[in-house]
């Protein structure tokens, strides 16, 4: 017998019906001078605005500024003797490295940024009227503002480097950060003490869990939702000159001359050609299958090549597993150990000495990823965890959702 297909009338086909619409929320972002923090938040905010939402950011204005859209709505935050450290100190720190980078940061930028910014921060909060703050990990004045105004926070994590506790083999370095957060609230009048860098209400990770490993122990409000999409500037590139051999990605920030020269050793008799990412002038004679560039469009090459050589850092890493590929990683400073560590245990590449590696040992790591195909495996694993984490679509919800 066959069965009568039996039409159900849609509701919203009914024009005396119309689809709930989410009330107009304000969402105040607040970000430390640096690239990664604004990249992470402006796909979510971008997002936000086109559901009829109101964003607005507030921090170090000059910074914001060529970093977002035209037109962003942006509240200043940092005090003006402040603003006129700042070069100086970023120069002072960029000299350090290890533990004495990590006691600058916190002693002498970190916090006094959040001092400095918590005025400003506040006037935002006052003028603006947001229903939630985003604060970066590193924007402490953000959290202290909101949790001062009682309003919901959500931190904005632009790394993942926080998640595998950096500091756990060293209690006591561990504990002192710790310190200087608790003490940072306590300046302004907060007895009930968090660690800022994890709000209690939303933690949006704009990093792959596939990167991170095991994430079923955090908090249910911990939102690992995969990186932002980065708006790349586009750039000219001398496509005609790839000869269709396997190809691979060398790119650091700031490359070491001594790590170039490393670099196109290794890479001289094999049968690869590489793109390295070089100042003019820093390799006079580079090898007949190395193609040196200043600048390249990294997104748009990443989908010619079938390996990336970089110092660890977030963006690059995050990009290159996006598209599935293999990294080797040589950590300079920062976060870029952590998150090669994180490279490395997730199977999808090899981390090398940065400051010690020498031609054979970058070779011998190229040559693995390239030709050992359990890396680009793992490496097309976290790509997955990527394109299943929802992006700034999944971050938006939550912020609807706590606002």
């Amino acid at each position: 017998m066959n069965a009568r297909r039996v039409q159900v009338p849609s509701l919203l086909a009914d024009p005396g019906i119309r689809r709930v619409k989410t009330p107009e929320r304000r969402f105040l972002f607040a970000a430390p001078p640096a690239d990664g923090p604004v990249a992470a938040g402006a796909a979510v905010a971008a997002e936000l605005a086109r559901r009829g939402h109101k964003v607005a950011w507030t921090g170090h204005r000059p910074s914001l500024e060529s970093r977002l859209r035209p037109g962003s709505r942006i509240f200043s935050a940092v005090e003006e003797d402040f603003e006129k450290r700042m070069h100086a100190i970023r120069s002072d720190w960029l000299d350090l490295r290890g533990l004495a980078a990590l006691r600058f940061l916190w002693e002498e930028f970190l916090v006094p940024l959040g001092h400095a910014m918590l005025p400003g921060v506040e006037k935002a909060i006052d003028r603006f009227r947001p229903d939630v703050v985003i604060a970066d990990q590193h924007a402490l004045a953000a959290p202290v503002a909101a949790r001062r105004r009682e309003i919901p926070w959500a931190t904005s994590a632009a790394t993942s480097a926080e998640f595998a506790r950096p500091l756990a083999a060293m209690p006591k370095v561990e504990e002192w950060v710790r310190d200087r957060i608790a003490g940072f609230q306590l300046d302004h009048g907060i007895d009930d003490l968090l660690d800022l860098r994890f709000s209690d209400h939303l933690v949006l990770v704009f990093s792959p869990a596939g990167l991170i490993g095991d994430t079923s122990f955090f908090p249910d409000h911990f939102a690992f939702v995969g990186p932002a999409p980065v708006r790349a500037a586009p750039r000219a590139f001398p496509w005609d000159r790839l000869d269709g051999r396997p190809a691979a990605l060398v790119t650091m920030d700031d490359p070491p001359a001594r790590f170039v020269r490393v670099a196109a050793e290794a890479v001289r008799d094999m049968d690869v050609q590489v793109i390295l990412v070089a100042p003019p002038g820093v390799l006079a004679d580079p090898p007949p299958n190395v193609l040196v560039q200043e600048r390249v469009p990294e997104h748009k090459l990443l989908e010619h090549v079938s390996a990336v050589v970089c110092d660890g850092a977030h963006g690059t890493v995050c990009a290159s597993l996006s598209n599935g590929l293999p990294l080797v990683a040589a950590p300079v400073r920062d976060d870029q150990p952590v998150i090669a560590r994180q490279v490395e245990a997730a199977g999808a590449g090899v981390q090398v000495r940065h400051a010690r590696c020498g031609a054979d040992e970058l070779r011998a790591a190229l040559t693995a990823v390239l030709t050992d195909r359990r890396y680009r495996t793992a490496a097309e694993h976290v790509r997955e965890t990527i394109a299943a984490a929802g992006g700034a679509t999944e971050a938006a919800d939550r912020l609807e959702k706590l606002a």
